[in-house]
């Protein structure tokens, strides 16, 4: 169990599982886009640590670049997302591949399968390291999963808590009762 600010967390995910999902999520990207040369495309700030991991496993011939945008405060989704910093390649006809931490309300991921149609990509996919139950509705948007979560914060790999957490290599969830402290 650890403490971020207030808040305590418990082990949900450990690294080694989080690397293994990652292996087999790059394993199928590599599979399906073979013969292509796609554009991921992270969404900061939370993907920036499963973007590193799968970009390391992708063996196919591809570019990657990064969009930040933000739904959170805090520890819980706004519902309002703003594109803070955009995207400066050109996606017109070309298949491209948004890297997303968490899909918890679908908002964010079906802001950004807007935008990326409006400009014209010859195709879209998502792979997505968690999704949260919240988001079942969007499901056939997002192609690639690694883990269903519980609808609870979590923390860690990437996820923060109000701007702290990033760094841990494993998942967290929250408890609200820790019973060893």
């Amino acid at each position: 169990m650890i403490q971020v600010k207030d808040k305590y967390f418990e082990m949900l995910i450990p690294h080694n599982e989080l690397q293994g999902k990652i292996f087999s999520l790059a394993q199928q990207l590599n599979h399906d886009y073979k013969d292509q040369s796609p554009l991921f495309i992270a969404i900061l700030n939370g993907s920036f640590m499963f973007a590193s991991d799968l970009l390391k496993e992708i063996n196919i011939e591809c570019e990657i670049s990064f969009v930040k945008v933000a739904s959170y405060e805090e520890m819980e989704s706004s519902g309002n997302v703003k594109q803070l910093i955009g995207l400066s390649e050109n996606i017109f006809k070309r298949d491209v591949i948004i890297i997303e931490d968490v899909v918890d309300t679908g908002k964010t991921i079906s802001k950004m399968l807007d935008e990326f149609k409006s400009l014209g990509a010859k195709s879209i996919e998502v792979v997505s390291l968690f999704q949260k139950p919240k988001s079942a509705k969007i499901e056939s948007l997002i192609k690639y999963i690694g883990f269903q979560l519980p609808d609870s914060f979590v923390l860690g790999y990437g996820l923060d808590y109000d701007g702290l957490g990033r760094n841990l290599k494993d998942l967290y969830n929250v408890v609200e009762t820790p019973s060893t402290y």
